[in-house]
């Protein structure tokens, strides 16, 4: 039996009290994204959640910023029985990891479970990447991707077996070669947690969701995808937070420095 003073995992009670383990998502700016998919499935599955968001990001890209999004966001984790804090972020920033977790903890107590959805895409290839933009993305997917997990393995303080760490990936690097090159390096990262942080009973996986249309997609391009995936459709946000959920629950302990394809057979 806990003692009375712990929550069931053995960590120390947030402030609120609350029993419910804490996950941190990273990446949670748009309301129809996989990271603001991951949070909703884990808040319903008994979690509460930490995200970042990041509007100067979105304020780069074409589909701009959602207006209202981190607002919507929260009342949606609320009302699936969360205890949320939002935090901004900017990841290209070195200090951003340890400011994040000090905020998170500050409002909901230790991180048992971290899941990494942030990224820096932009679409170039071999010929016309600029150093400056090679850099911003090495910066967020790969150094923010290290920072956070030694974070992670620093502050752990649930029971052994409890720990999770779980990033999103990808392989497409032709035409997109700052962006898949820094996700590869993003794999070996998260990999390597699941033997360095093994004496913490955190289990590390990165899931490769394959072509999810979360606004990004041309109509040929949502056209080409669907002919490449033998289930005849793109993936959703449901789809990758579903396996999330899972490697998140008691029954996923086992799953731990893999690869994992969640992309219905896309080639």
């Amino acid at each position: 039996m806990a003692d009375p003073g712990q929550t069931p995992d053995g960590t120390p009670p947030a402030p609120s009290g609350r029993s419910r383990p804490t996950a941190l998502v990273t990446g949670v700016g748009r309301t129809i994204g996989i990271g603001a998919g991951i949070a909703s499935e884990l808040a319903a599955s008994g979690w509460d959640i930490a995200f970042t968001f990041w509007t100067g990001y979105d304020e780069r890209m074409n589909w701009g910023v959602e207006a209202g999004a981190t607002d919507t966001i929260a009342q949606a984790l609320t009302a699936r029985g969360a205890a949320v804090a939002a935090i901004e972020a900017d990841l290209t920033d070195p200090t951003a990891p340890a400011a994040v977790y000090d905020e998170a903890e500050r409002q909901l107590g230790p991180v048992t479970a971290l899941v990494m959805c942030h990224c820096e895409s932009v679409d170039s290839g071999l010929l016309d990447t600029t150093v400056e933009s090679f850099d911003r993305h090495f910066a967020v997917n790969a150094r923010a991707t290290w920072l956070l997990i030694r974070e992670h393995g620093r502050r752990f303080r649930g029971r052994p077996g409890d720990g999770r760490i779980i990033a999103l990936t990808s392989d497409h690097t032709v035409g997109n070669l700052p962006y898949g090159a820094s996700k590869g390096a993003l794999d070996r990262i998260t990999l390597a947690a699941a033997h360095e942080l093994a004496h913490l009973g955190i289990s590390s996986n990165v899931i490769n969701p394959g072509p999810v249309d979360t606004g990004w997609m041309t109509a040929a391009g949502r056209a080409d995808c669907i002919r490449q995936t033998p289930l005849g459709r793109l993936g959703t946000p449901q789809d990758t937070a579903n396996l999330v959920s899972f490697l998140c629950s008691p029954q996923g302990q086992w799953i731990n420095g893999q690869l994992l394809f969640s992309n219905g057979g896309f080639s």
